[in-house]
């Protein structure tokens, strides 16, 4: 079979290195962006299969790279990896073309299950809990 190629976008070393310490050992860990410009132009050349995608990173935040990636016709499946929990930004994500959305404190649970959701063509939302009102 053949793996993955993922593209790992962040603006945090330690979390790009975390993840790619999680999925070396199924995935091709192609390269890494520390802001949306990096991402965008990674993306673009590299055409990795998957996307990991931070939301608040500087120069374009990861929602405007999907929509920028989108609008260029990369097919790459995109996960964003966030701390942002609120509903309407989860719904954002997606509109932007998301096929996941993973909380940082729950990658290391729930990565590779959303990469291999993404794969198989399934969307994948980390579990939370609606404020209540």
């Amino acid at each position: 079979m053949v793996r993955p190629r993922v593209l790992v976008a962040d603006d945090q070393p330690e979390i790009r290195e975390r993840i790619a310490d999680l999925l070396r050992p199924d995935f091709d860990v192609i390269a890494f962006a520390a802001d949306g410009q990096q991402a965008i132009d990674s993306a673009l050349q590299l055409k990795p299969e998957i996307i990991l995608l931070d939301i608040s990173m500087p120069v374009f935040n990861g929602l405007q790279v999907a929509s920028h990636l989108r609008s260029q016709g990369s097919a790459a499946k995109i996960i964003f990896i966030t701390v942002h929990r609120d509903p309407d930004v989860i719904e954002a994500a997606f509109l932007a073309g998301a096929v996941g959305y993973v909380f940082k404190s729950r990658i290391g649970k729930e990565l590779i299950p959303a990469i291999e959701e993404a794969v198989a063509g399934r969307k994948f939302t980390s579990s939370f809990q609606r404020p209540a009102v």
